[in-house]
């Protein structure tokens, strides 16, 4: 699963590396997301969690995985560009993807000091939140307010080019 870029990990290398960075004295951090089509909400929300402190991983969600959760015709890119994009931004340290429903293996694996989501959760609404406070760990709701997403851009780019394929055609 490397992609021929170091940072993308598959789990056991993963979790080998965080355990190598933990003994080293790094707090591990875990963002997750689909992460199709990129955008700012994403950097802001990735250089939230960085800015824990410590080694952020992040999972993305598996093609089979992301076509469960957003439906047909998702995602828009393959997970393997998903993770290189991904990887390329300085605050990440590692990326892996994941094909389970949720982000809880990927938790058990590496047990992160910090799982941190984004601003569409609270501390209280986190879905993996018992598993990761039942080893000592913390969640942690980073970034900046929802304002942006993969599915409303798309839905507003669709409704804007029908909008002016209708106009064409009463022209």
């Amino acid at each position: 699963m490397s992609f021929d870029n170091p940072l993308i990990l598959d789990r056991g290398d993963l979790t080998a590396i965080a355990d190598t960075e933990r003994r080293h004295g790094s707090r591990i951090i875990l963002a997750n997301g689909c992460f199709d089509l990129f955008h700012v909400g994403h950097v802001r929300y990735l250089e939230g969690a960085k800015a824990l402190g410590g080694f952020l991983v992040v999972g993305i969600n598996s093609d089979r995985q992301v076509t469960l959760l957003k439906g047909k015709g998702r995602p828009y890119m393959p997970e393997n560009e998903r993770a290189e994009i991904v990887a390329a931004l300085r605050c990440v340290d590692a990326v892996t993807v994941f094909d389970e429903p949720t982000v809880e293996e990927l938790i058990k694996a590496i047990r992160p000091d910090f799982h941190a989501k984004g601003t569409d959760y609270t501390s209280e609404t986190v879905p993996e939140r018992e598993i990761v406070r039942a080893y000592g760990g913390q969640v942690a709701i980073v970034g900046d307010p929802k304002d942006h997403s993969s599915t409303d851009f798309i839905s507003r780019t669709f409704d804007h080019r029908d909008t002016e394929t209708q106009s064409d055609l009463e022209s």
